[in-house]
């Protein structure tokens, strides 16, 4: 009996051994628009020039419902956040090497900001 509990422990820690280990977390960058005419796109506080390849959570805090949130960049043209709508959007997103640019459409003119990806 005592031979197979053994047994059992050993391939219960065999199993532990080889499995796959937990998701890494990614990335998290933080973009804010609004409430006045400001936009941002951070990392750990600190304002994204450039970054590398790769999938990236993106929190996107729409504070004004005249504003909203666009990205721009190599295969990627997508608005994060509406005109008309307020909140918080979390959505993740692959970025390739390249310039991007993130904007407010209706005031893209004012409201706007670029990094890359390298």
């Amino acid at each position: 009996m005592r031979l197979i509990a053994t047994l059992f422990a050993a391939g219960a820690l065999a199993l532990l051994a080889t499995s796959p280990a937990a998701p890494m977390s990614l990335p998290k960058l933080t973009g804010t628009v609004g409430p006045g005419f400001t936009i941002t796109l951070k990392q750990k506080g600190r304002v994204i020039r450039t970054l590398k390849p790769g999938s990236y959570t993106f929190v996107i805090a729409d504070k004004a419902t005249f504003h909203n949130f666009e990205i721009e960049g190599p295969g990627l043209d997508r608005a994060l956040t509406t005109v008309g709508g307020t909140g918080t959007k979390t959505v993740t997103l692959k970025l390739k090497r390249g310039t991007y640019e993130y904007y407010c459409a209706p005031h893209k003119s004012t409201m706007h900001g670029k990094f890359r990806v390298a």
